[in-house]
C-alpha cells in the first residue's frame, strides 16, 4: 500500500482501492485491456504509476452502456476502505456521479 514518503502508487491497486471494481485482478484486467488512461496516455500495465493530481480517464462498459469517467487523483491509498473513504481518494470530474 501507500507508504510514507512514497508519492506513487501501482494504477490496478489504486483502483482496487478506489472501488471501481470488486477485485484487483479484475482492475488489473480492465487497465490491460487498454480501458484506462493516465493524463490522456493510453496505458496496458497494471503496473504503471499514479500520483496525486493525476487525471485518469476510464472507460466504462461498451455500446450504448458504456460511458466514461474522468477522474482526479487526490490521495494515494492506505487501504481499500468504505465506499465513504474511496471516495476521498478522487474528485469525479465527469459530471456523471452514478456508479454501477
Amino acid at each position: 500500500m501507500a507508504e510514507e514518503g512514497r508519492d506513487v502508487q501501482r494504477l490496478d491497486l489504486w483502483l482496487w482501492c478506489a472501488r471501481l471494481r470488486k477485485t484487483r485482478a479484475d482492475c488489473a484486467r480492465m487497465v490491460e485491456a487498454g480501458a484506462v488512461r493516465i493524463n490522456r496516455q493510453p496505458t496496458g500495465k497494471a503496473h504503471a504509476r499514479v500520483r496525486p493530481g493525476d487525471l485518469l480517464t476510464i472507460a466504462q462498459g461498451s455500446g450504448d452502456r458504456g460511458r466514461i469517467l474522468v477522474w482526479r487523483v487526490l490521495a494515494l491509498a492506505e487501504r481499500r476502505g468504505p465506499p465513504a473513504e474511496a471516495r476521498g481518494l478522487y474528485e469525479d470530474l465527469s459530471g456523471d456521479t452514478a456508479r454501477d
